[in-house]
């Protein structure tokens, strides 16, 4: 047993800043004979003395049986008051290749923190106590890491290969809290949530500095940050089952994922994360710490937006005579929507086939209608303010607005509309 020093952000982002001198090397495959553990699976437990000696047991026979390489158990014990740190250190005692690490307070952030912080195996990965998530994907989740196509793997409930069985009530908080991320912070990975994740060793020296969180926001701060630093990230459809004995406070923790975001957003906006700490020597994209694939699809966005607007404006100009500002400005809105969206739907993020052409088109009319709002409560401002303003000072004041409506348009297609085709992302069937 072992506890660690509690460091504070201040020193872990000096250290990250510190580290953002020298790149992450390139990735590497592992060798296939490696004498020491390849693998430590950590096991975050909080009072959990009736659910830890089967997870445990039934973890380490399914690892012996299946993995190929030498492994690790850990058991993160924060805080327990009851008899777990009993049952994890007689665990260790008798199971070969089980340890356990206690701490003085709580946090599956912490745990996870330190327990992978002291770690030497090359592979790091966590899964909760109560094996809601089918062992059988732990092989495939940790494989694109030992193989080096990699950086970060997690395990997704919410793609089309997914087998879930939850409760009406948690399936809604879940869709709504990753529709939140891809909506406010424009994530690319479909789920941030489910407690079974992975990460190489050498990304994690780099990463964890820079997370804050020492709670449930643990992994949705890492994987946003890792994402915003260019990481390539592997997502592993899940078979889940819920826990019906999830003691999760849902209120207290979707407070304190709210702030989390308000938090790592306000950083992220005013580039006070290094991100340099976390790109590969390869070359990734050094535009703004921004991910690789987002200067490329802006620039074919924007030649597709001028386009657009082009077609818009001369739609407008010749519907006005006939039927009014406001009539003539949502009709060719409405036409130059629809036509964007099946622009920028293959031409920027390179979808192809009729697979899907209805939903987009239906997604993008919502993105529609925000511009439409936009513009013509614009043009209402206008005629409000100016009742005698003349048809150029309407079209500039379109233009004005349809600006800020494209710059919301295009944040609304690449985190809603299509979120599944980001370069940089390899993943299994996104969710719709």
């Amino acid at each position: 047993m072992s506890t660690a020093r509690r460091s504070t952000p201040i020193d872990r982002r000096t250290s990250a800043t510190s580290a953002a001198l020298v790149a992450l090397p390139r990735r590497a495959p592992l060798p296939a004979h490696h004498p020491a553990p390849v693998l430590d699976v950590v096991v975050p437990v909080h009072n959990e003395e009736n659910d830890l000696e089967p997870c445990v047991r039934r973890l380490h026979a399914h690892l012996a049986e299946t993995f190929p390489y030498p492994f690790r158990i850990t058991i993160a014990d924060n805080a327990s008051t009851d008899r777990t740190p009993q049952i994890a250190e007689r665990l260790a005692g008798e199971l070969s290749g089980t340890d356990w690490i206690r701490l003085a307070e709580k946090g599956r952030g912490r745990a996870l923190h330190t327990a992978w912080s002291r770690s030497s195996a090359p592979v790091l990965a966590y899964l909760d106590v109560d094996l809601s998530t089918d062992l059988a994907a732990l092989l495939p989740l940790v494989a694109p890491l030992i193989s080096g196509h990699s950086d970060i793997a997690i395990g997704t409930r919410l793609a089309r290969g997914s087998r879930v069985v939850r409760g009406p009530k948690r399936e809604f908080i879940s869709r709504c809290y990753n529709g939140l991320l891809r909506g406010t912070l424009a994530v690319g990975f479909s789920d941030a949530q489910c407690g079974f994740k992975a990460v190489r060793r050498d990304v994690a020296e780099r990463l964890l500095p820079l997370v804050e969180d020492q709670e449930w926001f643990f992994d949705t701060e890492m994987l946003v940050i890792a994402e915003r630093a260019g990481l390539r990230i592997h997502e592993v459809p899940v078979d889940w089952v819920d826990d019906p004995d999830s003691r999760v406070d849902i209120l207290a923790t979707a407070l304190a994922d709210l702030r989390g975001m308000a938090r790592l957003g306000r950083a992220l906006a005013g580039g006070r994360l290094p991100l340099a700490a976390l790109r590969r020597a390869e070359g990734l994209d050094e535009a703004a710490g921004l991910p690789p694939a987002l200067v490329p699809q802006l620039l074919r966005f924007a030649a597709v937006g001028v386009a657009s607007t082009l077609f818009y404006l001369l739609l407008y100009s010749m519907l006005r005579p006939a039927t009014g500002a406001q009539a003539a400005n949502a009709l060719a809105l409405l036409a130059s929507a629809v036509a964007n969206t099946a622009a920028n739907r293959r031409l920027t993020f390179g979808v192809r086939g009729r697979g899907g052409v209805l939903r987009h088109q239906l997604k993008g009319m919502v993105a529609f209608l925000v511009g439409l709002t936009l513009t013509s409560g614009s043009l209402a401002v206008l005629h409000s303010t100016a009742p005698g303003a003349g048809p150029r000072v309407e079209l500039l004041t379109l233009i004005a607005a349809n600006l800020a409506a494209t710059l919301l348009r295009f944040l609304l297609l690449r985190a809603w509309v299509f979120p599944g085709h980001r370069s940089r992302r390899t993943t299994g069937p996104s969710a719709s």
